[in-house]
């Protein structure tokens, strides 16, 4: 006898019945391939993933490379062109105009098998004596390996104190009617806030060992011996830049005693004094002088994120610091 159907409202409904083993296989081929698909769609995701993201990355380091890497001078540019090098801003080890560029371009352009002649053109109010005298050493030596090149500085708006020593180690130096040239002195600065302290209140404590150790704290007394020694030194170094002028411009110069006072100069009065032999530009001096009208810039240009460090202020930070007497060191 056949099971009795369940009653109506059982708990217990009739049991499928189990899905015969002939029963159509495409439903689960389907899903089969659907799922693959799938999985394969998300590896192909992924490898694209990562290959853009290797492909960003690529692409980010190489302009990192481009703006943090300096534009260092070539050699062996072609045939007989003036070699260019610019010397702009405040003459130091870092920061400005680095001494160790400058000297790099005037290498590599003093050694290019083309160059007839180096033209060094300057803008600049100054800097550290030592990086002048660092630049101004290696010209002298570079043209005594190299005495048939050459070497003419163009000064542009400016070519004072620092600026001009490293001109005047060159051949000749040519100028604008308008430049400024000269500032043959050297000076040290600083600030005092003594006075400002007492009426404050306000407590200095400086400790050192060393009886002058802390020469020209600004928080603290002058002493008239500090000064005096200061004061031979800073003789000592101008007098180190005057025969730097002397050695250079010979016999040039004018007998005007004013020529080493610190005093600045126009260009057309400064050919009156023997400081510039003669008016001209870059172009005039390559073409009419040098007889190279093709002009090489070997001049060694910052990386591009120094460029904008220096317009955020870091420049501004450091003279800042030195006016403000927390840096205080020898400028000329």
């Amino acid at each position: 006898m056949s099971d009795p159907d369940p009653p109506v409202g059982s708990a217990f409904p009739r049991e499928s019945p189990p899905p015969s083993a002939e029963a159509p296989k495409w439903e689960r081929q389907l899903i089969e391939r659907l799922a693959l698909e799938s999985l394969a769609e998300q590896r192909r995701a992924r490898r694209w993933k990562w290959a853009f993201r290797f492909t960003l990355l690529s692409l980010c380091a190489l302009v990192a490379l481009v703006w943090l890497w300096p534009e260092w001078p070539g050699s062996d540019s072609g045939g007989p062109h003036s070699a260019l090098v610019d010397v702009r801003g405040t003459i130091s080890e870092s920061g400005g105009e680095s001494a160790d560029h400058i000297v790099a371009a005037l290498r590599a352009a003093f050694e290019d098998s083309g160059t007839a002649g180096v033209i060094l053109r300057i803008n600049s109010p100054g800097g550290s004596p030592v990086q002048a005298g660092y630049v101004s050493d290696e010209i002298a030596r570079l043209r005594s390996l190299h005495p048939d090149t050459p070497i003419y500085a163009v000064i542009g708006d400016v070519a004072a104190s620092g600026g001009y020593y490293i001109a005047a180690a060159t051949d000749r130096i040519f100028a604008s009617r308008s430049s400024i040239v000269g500032s043959i002195g050297v000076l040290m600065n600083g600030f005092g806030f003594v006075e400002a302290l007492e009426k404050l209140g306000i407590e200095r404590r400086l400790l050192a060992a060393g009886e002058h150790k802390a020469l020209l704290d600004p928080f603290s007394p002058v002493r008239s011996e500090e000064v005096a020694h200061l004061r031979a030194l800073l003789e000592e170094v101008h007098r180190h830049f005057i025969e730097v002028v002397k050695r250079g411009r010979g016999d040039r110069l004018a007998e005007d005693d004013r020529i080493f006072s610190g005093l600045v100069w126009s260009g057309s009065r400064a050919v009156e004094l023997g400081l510039v032999d003669a008016f001209g530009s870059s172009g005039h001096v390559a073409r009419e002088v040098i007889g190279a009208e093709d002009i090489v810039d070997f001049t060694v240009r910052p990386s591009h994120l120094d460029v904008l460090v220096e317009h955020l202020g870091a420049s501004i930070a450091r003279t800042l610091g030195a006016e403000l007497g927390l840096g205080t060191g020898l400028l000329q």
